[in-house]
């Protein structure tokens, strides 16, 4: 049986700005699944600000996405035709099938998910690697005790939210930092923080430093730069933070800090992390998370464009700060 897939890839490399000009969308044939091969019809695929770092040829923590193929990314779809014992016709699977519609596996690399108390677009956000990468960063960098601050960059995003929550379950003084009111809003009314900073109003570190009166025991450092910059200043002795990403810097910005003297006047932990290299930890993660949803107490925002053309543009959106929450392409 001829399948026809559709598929974006990478056409050129940014020359600071992603624009469109980077993508190219491909239509192909795909063949008849040989032995122990399963074809997924991808329902949903991700959009994550790591993609960005990955379209330039630098060194870096994982391979530069290659010119002319398919560009990367976590999918989530149902098995359509299966030669693979392990997999029927049916079954919810999370995969790595990047930008298009179909994918072919041998049975490695996917994972059956259950839909039935927990939409499957969830578990390419908050049930997927941003979710752990949330619980992650918190409980195993930051360790978060009752009563202490933590500040969250990227607040409103698909890690930030869910570290957000978390922080709030053990019993601390949660304060976002969004861009713009509408964000702050979500953070503040509907996530539970108890503060959100918008750093687009021009008053950065003094409203920081009015949301943080006993100062900053935890950091989810999500941006970097200025952002960083001011939360460094309201650090307390011993510190932690956790650097999960630097967009402030992808399209090549300066982000140099003018604050590292406060890591060694305030003793400070500060940790780089790859939640990929974290394997181990996503059961627990997923279970916590999965758990608090059924419940009612985790909330999460999606943001959703509809259809595969859609994702260059949504994908730029995404690294000016334009989505709410988890930001996602619809292909079904």
């Amino acid at each position: 049986m001829t399948i026809h897939n559709r598929r974006i890839v990478l056409a050129a490399r940014p020359r600071g700005v992603v624009t469109s000009d980077c993508f190219r969308i491909e239509d192909q044939t795909l063949g008849s699944l040989e032995s122990g091969q399963v074809l997924v019809r991808n329902h949903y695929m991700s959009l994550d600000p790591y993609m960005r770092g990955r379209m330039d040829d630098a060194k870096s923590y994982a391979a530069p996405q290659a010119i002319g193929q398919t560009m990367q990314g976590a999918t989530v779809g149902v098995v359509e035709q299966s030669n693979n014992p392990q997999f029927v016709v049916g079954d919810s699977v999370v995969g790595m099938f990047g930008w298009q519609h179909y994918g072919l596996s041998d049975g490695r690399g996917i994972t059956k998910i259950d839909t039935s108390k927990i939409p499957m677009s969830a578990f390419i956000g908050v049930m997927g690697m941003p979710g752990a990468t949330a619980w992650y960063g918190l409980n195993r960098i930051i360790d978060p005790k009752p009563g202490e601050t933590i500040v969250v960059s990227a607040a409103a995003g698909a890690v930030g939210a869910v570290v957000g929550q978390l922080a709030k379950f053990k019993a601390c003084r949660v304060v976002g930092v969004a861009g713009g009111a509408e964000k702050c809003q979500l953070v503040t009314e509907t996530f539970g923080f108890d503060a959100c900073i918008d750093y687009k109003a021009g008053r950065l570190y003094e409203d920081l430093a009015a949301a943080t009166p006993d100062g900053i025991d935890g950091n989810f450092e999500n941006v970097g730069g200025p952002v960083l910059d001011a939360v460094l200043r309201r650090m307390n002795g011993f510190g932690r933070i956790a650097v999960c990403g630097l967009i402030a810097g992808y399209n090549g910005e300066d982000i140099a800090l003018k604050s590292t003297r406060s890591i060694l006047v305030n003793r400070l932990k500060v940790q780089g992390f790859i939640i990929s290299e974290h394997l181990g930890d996503w059961p627990k993660a997923h279970a916590e998370i999965g758990q608090a949803i059924i419940e009612g107490r985790l909330l999460y925002k999606e943001t959703v464009a509809e259809g595969l053309e859609q994702a260059p543009e949504a994908f730029i959106g995404l690294l000016q700060g334009k989505n709410l929450g988890k930001q996602l392409v619809k292909l079904i």
